[in-house]
């Protein structure tokens, strides 16, 4: 995901039973792999408040 990192990418995890969509955003990095939010997917668009909270997670953790 560029818009949080070179390294943050995003799980899509689709429930067909219920038709909810859940995204997980994560970071690699050499010894780790941050576990940095996940959320239901409601829109085409990431919200705001998500990416925000995203950045301050990652922002607390080091640029690793």
């Amino acid at each position: 995901m560029p818009i949080l990192g070179r390294r943050v990418h995003e799980l899509r995890v689709e429930d067909h039973d219920t038709a909810i969509s859940w995204r997980i955003l994560y970071r690699i990095d050499p010894d780790a792999i941050l576990v940095v939010h996940w959320f239901e997917k409601k829109t085409r668009t990431t919200p705001r408040l998500v990416v925000t909270l995203c950045r301050k997670r990652l922002a607390g953790y080091g640029r690793g």
